[in-house]
């Protein structure tokens, strides 16, 4: 067995991750420094500071999927594998993924490993899991479908949306789903005359804020008219998922100007 194998087997893990960039490891001398000098140095040096920093050869999402593979093969379903699954869910392996990634292991490592594997995965993407099942929930609230992940815009958003366009005739109307404490940043519709938007309350519980006023809250049927060139956020309010209806007002030389996001103090204070 090499060396690089060995160490892989057996590593228990705590690293900052940082695309590109070195991997700090520091969990072998932490815990074997003193007991098994040169084991420490080759975990943290070696196995991470060399190989797991590769990442311009293969990418942290892809080394987590080829490390939790031979974990599950061999039957290792200890702190390691758990350690190593959670790394694999902070480098964007899905639970949908893990499914199926510990199904098909199933097939060429044995049966009794994925059960075992797939125990410990419940565990790690527990959250997720709630996540769907309250989703899958507040979608039977509402008619609007709630859509697929907004990709195109999570840049500028804090926590995860969803859109659902509903028609593009007209005019533009889309349904935005928020999940809690989700909210999208400071914005300005810009236009030099008409413009703006308006927003009715689909589902849930919201808040609509414009720069220097209060916060106001958007139920179920609430409509938020949004003038042009005014800065201002809107989301889900803490402890619900919400939805609303976008509509965008036609105008001239109409533009979105994304800004800073809101802040967890910002949002806060709404709250309190």
């Amino acid at each position: 067995m090499n060396r690089f194998f060995l160490l892989l087997m057996f590593s228990i893990l705590t690293f900052n991750v940082m695309a590109q960039e070195k991997i700090v490891q520091t969990a072998g001398r932490d815990q074997l420094g003193a007991f098994a000098p040169k084991f420490a140095e080759l975990n943290d040096d070696v196995l991470f500071g060399e190989v797991w920093s590769r990442t311009d050869k293969l990418g942290l999402r892809d080394r987590s999927l080829v490390t939790i593979t031979s974990l599950i093969s061999q039957g290792i379903t200890d702190n390691s594998l758990v350690y190593h699954l959670q790394s694999a869910k902070k480098n964007g392996i899905t639970r949908t993924e893990i499914a199926e990634i510990i199904t098909h292991i199933a097939f060429y490592a044995g049966w009794p490993k994925a059960w075992a594997a797939f125990n410990l995965a419940k565990g790690v993407w527990a959250e997720d899991t709630a996540g769907e099942d309250a989703k899958a929930a507040f979608q039977r609230e509402m008619i609007f479908s709630i859509g697929e992940p907004n990709t195109a815009y999570a840049q500028y958003f804090t926590g995860n949306s969803y859109l659902a366009p509903v028609s593009r005739e007209q005019v533009n109307i889309s349904n935005v789903t928020f999940e809690p404490r989700c909210r999208n940043n400071w914005h300005i519709h810009r236009a030099t005359s008409g413009g703006g938007q308006m927003l009715i309350g689909v589902a849930g519980r919201g808040w609509y804020q414009e720069e220097g006023k209060p916060a106001v809250a958007i139920l179920p049927g609430t409509v938020i008219h949004i003038p042009a060139n005014v800065k201002h956020w809107h989301g889900a309010a803490a402890d619900s998922w919400f939805a609303h209806l976008a509509f965008e007002i036609s105008g001239e030389n109409t533009s979105n100007e994304w800004l800073e996001p809101v802040t967890d103090e910002e949002y806060g204070l709404i709250h309190r």
